[in-house]
């Protein structure tokens, strides 16, 4: 399966791919969080669903619970050659160790998310192109989520998408907290190529997520208008 991330693709994040059913009517992809289900790879080898993937398996110091080893990475590099796998995730801090990764998506029709996530604060502008530059060096698409204090935080991140994309880079932004919630639903007007939503509301990946069917609507609502 593939994914053009030419247009905004919603992707409903899960770590039971069983959910796949309930997410179609809503969602253009499935995130696999395979760092926080039991199921694993094992999980995604035996998946036989409608939507194509995007994997993640976030190490612990970015947010998830996976572990910082060698079978990590191995994991990833795998689901490359999976058919029904369209991007995988990795960190830009964990960039070098994750080449094997990189290296495999290389000449295939897998794409590279590359992500920075921040839960403390949402740095200066200059720090926020920055980030996103270095990691759309390294993959296809750059992914930067931080964490809003005010609308200012928000602003900040809107601008920094609206100019990486007028440069030509492929992100996918979005700003975590109460505070910056209504990013989720902004940010593709400004560029951002990729919204992340639970299937089930009591089952949130991340600060301020609006569940999948409310993000779906609030998205096509404001593409509508634009």
């Amino acid at each position: 399966m593939t994914l053009s991330f030419a247009e905004f693709v919603l992707a409903a994040s899960t770590a039971e791919l069983s959910e796949e059913p309930a997410a179609r009517d809503h969602a253009d992809a499935v995130e696999y969080r395979m760092d926080l289900g039991e199921a694993g790879f094992d999980g995604l080898a035996a998946y036989d669903g409608e939507l194509p993937l995007i994997v993640t398996d976030r190490v612990e110091w970015e947010g998830g619970e996976s572990a910082d080893t060698p079978e990590r990475i191995d994991r990833l590099t795998r689901a490359v050659d999976q058919p029904n796998v369209a991007a995988v995730d990795v960190e830009l801090a964990a960039v070098e160790d994750c080449q094997p990764v990189i290296e495999a998506a290389t000449g295939t029709d897998v794409s590279i998310i590359v992500s920075v996530h921040d839960f403390e604060e949402t740095p200066e502008r200059d720090e926020l192109a920055a980030k996103l530059d270095a990691a759309c060096e390294h993959g296809d698409i750059g992914k930067l989520a931080v964490t809003a204090q005010s609308r200012a935080d928000v602003l900040d991140l809107l601008a920094v998408t609206h100019e990486q994309t007028a440069v030509g880079n492929t992100v996918a932004t979005m700003a975590m907290g109460e505070a910056g919630r209504h990013s989720r639903a902004v940010a593709p007007l400004y560029g951002s190529r990729i919204g992340y939503a639970p299937v089930d509301p009591e089952a949130a990946t991340a600060p301020g997520q609006y569940h999948l069917e409310q993000l779906r609507s609030l998205v096509d609502a404001l593409d509508d208008d634009a």
